[in-house]
């Protein structure tokens, strides 16, 4: 069997820029069999910048979507994983954001963004150009993630005198909030009427800022969670983790993976050769 090797590091972006930004992540994977590599929704939007060769991917697994070549890639949340082809080797930094940041970085409401990859730069410009550039540079985990803390900082403000757009809804802000706390496990007509609002008036303003219903939403942070005990170094029984996720028994978890990755949890585990390194 060919050697492969996995390294990397996650950090938390500056306290200024976290409203906007979970999470970055940087990763080299080399040395794996060639393959295509579940990226699977969740609560994030997720950019990722190559740090070696164009990252291919298409827009979801399995149903014939075209492969497009990105240095840098964006992308507003998702229904179903996208599909990421390598010949065994990807290099490059990963920058979640929150829906609500979608805004405050990019200058579009998240919504703009759902089911659709972007080049970084159609959004960032030349901020989006340099940020590749200067991570291609940087030697370092360490001083990669410092770039991303500048110049996503100068996003922010570049945008910060721009009042002529609406701003998110506090009761869509407070929606969202609760959703993820609960990882989804939350009833949306409880929700609305704690905000005062109807059900049907929270999924039009939800849908409008953050690009799915809550309904939909609250669907993919429970995969998400369920995606997240299923990649533990020590994952457990899918029972176990269709439990532990809110679905009412093994099946209904079936159907939702299938739904999310267009393949049942058993054939997705055989086939993402990636696995073991999450």
């Amino acid at each position: 069997m060919e050697d492969h090797a996995a390294t990397g590091l996650s950090a938390r972006p500056t306290p200024a820029l976290r409203r906007y930004v979970d999470a970055y992540a940087g990763f080299d994977l080399r040395g794996f069999p060639a393959g295509v590599h579940c990226g699977p929704p969740g609560r994030s939007l997720t950019a990722v910048i190559s740090l070696s060769d164009p990252l291919e991917v298409a827009a979801s697994v399995d149903d014939g979507s075209p492969v497009a070549r990105f240095d840098s890639v964006t992308g507003g949340l998702m229904c179903r994983s996208v599909a990421i082809h390598h010949d065994g080797r990807l290099h490059g930094v990963q920058v979640s954001l929150t829906p609500l940041g979608a805004r405050a970085v990019y200058g579009v409401p998240a919504a703009a963004l759902a089911h659709r990859l972007i080049p970084l730069d159609e959004l960032l410009g030349t901020l989006g150009v340099e940020l590749t550039d200067r991570l291609r540079a940087a030697t370092t985990w360490t001083a990669r993630f410092a770039v991303l803390d500048e110049l996503l900082l100068r996003a922010v403000g570049r945008g910060a005198g721009n009042d002529r757009a609406p701003g998110t809804r506090p009761e869509v802000a407070e929606a969202w909030r609760r959703l993820v706390a609960a990882r989804g496990r939350v009833q949306v007509g409880a929700v609305a009427a704690e905000l005062g609002w109807s059900r049907r008036y929270l999924a039009e303003r939800f849908r409008g800022e953050v690009g799915l219903s809550p309904k939909t939403f609250a669907r993919v942070l429970r995969f998400e969670y369920a995606h997240e005990l299923a990649t533990a170094r020590a994952p457990l029984p899918w029972a176990d983790v269709a439990t532990a996720s809110g679905y009412a028994d093994q099946a209904h978890l079936v159907r939702e993976w299938r739904a999310f990755t267009g393949r049942p949890p058993t054939v997705w585990r055989r086939g993402e050769v990636l696995l073991e390194t999450g």
